[in-house]
């Protein structure tokens, strides 16, 4: 049966089973911005959306952006260690550029240089919350916001003197952190500072591991006369951190924490700084113009391209990567009179320069340990080559999504987003167009229009359906073109996604119910092929198909809250033929587990105190293409309880990983399928961290 057709069937049949009511929905309480640029009511937003909102955040004090992300289902930071991670949101676990990272609204990087890590560049401690649209995002939010979109808002200015001094201290994990705030508002001018410094010694469960970051927000509000509005944010964050890498087979199973580093590093140093002027400017309409910059210095040798070993000689690279933008985003929202109709309309100007500079490096390998020990510039003959290049990317696009009511009941949103993504490549080397020392000097541009169509059907009182359709795109990034020995015929991704969903209040809105059914099909997924460990390439597979189920349950009462969220999942390639010998299509896509769940269960025994279980299970999931090495899942269970004392102090306490289980953050195999099998030389295991505890100490004056 027709896949449209069996979602119109659901649909009818959920509607026969919840006949329409008159009565205003409770679920409006709850606003978002993210489904629309503009806040809606979520009971009107026919898209999946996850909540991390204010209050969870400041009880639970997450360590790293993953703790907060996680509890929403069908999202999964993956942890890499000292906040690299990689992302799984209706796709597998993967470093893929399918996702867009956004602050307050504006993406944090430009098009076309996507981090996988990126995340690390927001300060965590500035956040009023986290908004995460699953599923293509691309009709407001442009190319690689086609399998999520985050958006963290920055915390405003308190209208009342706000003071904060917090600090946490985890032995086993050798880590600890401070965290400080200072807010107030001054007649028209309001001010805040947040920020954290992080420390992580070397002394700790894992071997070359240290990592250190210091991050602060620095944000002002002022009201004009005329009842608009100007704010300024600034954003800096410097991480300084090892690569602990990667274990094979062996060492893994030993559970020991080695590393076979000492020397791989990632540097990030990113500055942000944006100024938006919002006011009415129309009957029923207001403008929101945002000039933004920002400025990202990456230095790195990364471990993961550690490999091509001759005896106990590797090859490997170091780089430099940068970037330098400036842009505007101008966005309209314009209320009629008639349909409750809404439009919101706008244009996005990027313009952003991206010097790059790669080296080779021979790295000697120790032949006892397997530690990689010392490196040295290796000429440029070798296959990987010298990379010295700069990319001017100019992006600009238009959007608009139109919102009416036709019946009481029924909400119908219709959009789309323009994109045109221009790459003018300048070589530096010379002699250009050979191998070793990169493409000729070109231009390329890419383009598409990205529609979407939803509708939103209130049950009743406390229950509403929705429903979408939604394209998305992602281009090439510069480094798949550029940045390697070859340049590969690499064209742009395209997805659809149809989805389906329901929400549900029960108990007077103490227990809610949100859950998902979605399809997003995929093709020309641009996907990277592992050859061989510390060498892989990027290629274009045929067609891919993700579908799956979302299902999230939160209950909150005097004593007890609790959560429950869970992804059921299946990602495939459909077709997905790598040469005359090797066929993939039909298999499942690596790194793609099956289910994944996120439960906790809290008690409040007196005032002022809680009391947490948390839960995490990862399933199974194959760790090649070729479905025959399969890593086994996990599951672990994770501790917090907290105490508020007198005059604002909170002592608190956080034990994760509270079975010391042996598990791995991410597992992957470079076995093909055919050959000789050689789990030491070919499964790779970034190892989870044993059980650790956390103290720490809050002291909050004001609020």
């Amino acid at each position: 049966m027709n896949k449209k057709i069996q979602l119109s069937l659901v649909s009818l049949a959920l509607l026969a089973a919840f006949p329409a009511q008159a009565e205003e929905p409770t679920l409006v309480e709850v606003v978002v911005i993210s489904g629309a640029r503009a806040a809606t009511k979520l009971s009107e937003t026919p898209s999946a959306i996850g909540v991390v909102d204010a209050e969870m955040l400041r009880r639970d004090k997450p360590k790293t952006m993953g703790d907060a992300l996680n509890r929403v289902a069908g999202v999964h930071w993956n942890d890499l260690g000292n906040e690299q991670h990689s992302m799984a949101i209706r796709q597998p676990i993967s470093t893929g550029s399918v996702y867009q990272y956004l602050e307050d609204g504006i993406p944090i990087r430009p098009l076309g240089v996507f981090n996988h890590n990126s995340l690390n560049e927001m300060n965590l401690a500035g956040s009023n919350g986290i908004e995460i649209l699953k599923g293509p995002g691309s009709s407001l939010y442009g190319s690689n916001a086609v399998a999520g979109a985050i958006n963290m808002m920055s915390a405003a200015p308190t209208r009342k003197p706000f003071a904060m001094l917090g600090v946490r201290h985890e032995a086993v994990a050798g880590f600890t952190r401070y965290d400080t705030a200072v807010s107030n508002t001054w007649g028209k001018v309001g001010l805040r500072f947040s920020h954290y410094s992080s420390r992580r010694s070397s002394d700790n469960w894992q071997q070359y591991s240290y990592g250190d970051k210091d991050s602060f927000t620095l944000r002002a509000d002022y009201a004009l006369d005329s009842g608009s509005q100007l704010r300024a944010t600034l954003v800096r964050t410097d991480l300084d951190t090892a690569m602990s890498g990667s274990v094979f087979e062996n060492d893994y199973q030993a559970s020991s924490g080695k590393s076979l580093n000492s020397f791989t590093y990632r540097r990030d140093l990113t500055t942000r700084a944006t100024v938006a002027w919002e006011g009415e400017t129309t009957a029923g309409g207001n403008t929101t113009v945002t000039l933004f910059t920002r400025r990202n210095d990456h230095g790195q040798i990364p471990a993961y391209q550690i490999g091509s070993c001759s005896g106990n000689v590797c090859k490997g690279a170091q780089n430099n990567n940068h970037v330098s933008s400036r842009g505007i985003d101008i966005k309209h929202v314009q209320e009629f009179g008639w349909l409750d109709a809404r439009l919101i309309a706008g244009v996005y100007i990027d313009r952003s320069a991206n010097p790059y500079v790669s080296d080779n490096l021979s790295i000697v390998r120790d032949p006892v340990s397997g530690r990689y020990v010392s490196y040295t510039l290796a000429s440029a003959a070798q296959p990987m080559g010298v990379r010295d290049f700069t990319t001017d990317i100019d992006n600009d696009a238009a959007f608009a999504q139109f919102e009416f009511t036709p019946l009481k009941q029924l909400r119908v949103v219709a959009g789309g987003r323009a994109d045109r993504i221009q790459y003018d490549y300048r070589n530096n080397l010379a002699p250009k167009g050979s191998a070793n020392f990169g493409a000729p000097n070109e231009q390329r541009s890419f383009g598409r229009f990205s529609p979407k169509l939803g509708a939103s059907y209130v049950l009743g009182a406390d229950a509403n359906l929705y429903a979408n359709i939604s394209d998305g795109f992602t281009p090439p990034e510069v480094s798949q073109l550029y940045g390697k020995t070859g340049i590969p015929d690499l064209h742009s991704a395209t997805y659809r996604n149809m989805e389906l969903g329901l929400r549900l209040a029960f108990l007077g809105g103490a227990l809610r119910l949100d859950t998902a059914l979605y399809r997003l099909v995929g093709r020309d997924t641009i996907v990277s092929y592992t050859v061989s460990p510390g060498n892989s390439e990027n290629r274009n597979a045929g067609r891919t198909r993700s579908q799956g189920l979302e299902f999230a349950l939160n209950y909150d009462s005097k004593l007890v809250d609790a959560r429950f969220g869970t992804a059921l999942a299946r990602h495939r390639f459909e077709r997905y033929r790598i040469s005359a010998t090797q066929d993939f299509s039909g298999n499942e896509m690596p790194q793609a587990p099956r289910d994944m769940t996120n439960m906790e269960i809290g008690f409040k025994p007196m005032a002022g105190a809680r009391i947490a279980l948390e839960a995490i299970h990862q399933g199974r999931y194959w760790m090649n293409n070729a479905n025959n090495v399969e890593y086994g899942g996990h599951t672990l269970l994770n501790l917090r309880a907290a105490y508020r004392l007198a005059n604002g102090w909170e002592l608190w306490t956080q034990v994760r990983n509270l079975g010391d289980r042996h598990y791995a953050d991410s597992a992957s195999s470079s076995y093909a399928g055919s050959g000789s099998y050689q789990p030491n030389t070919q499964n790779q295991y970034t190892q989870g961290a044993p059980r650790s505890v956390a103290l720490g100490l809050t002291y909050a004056y004001g609020k």
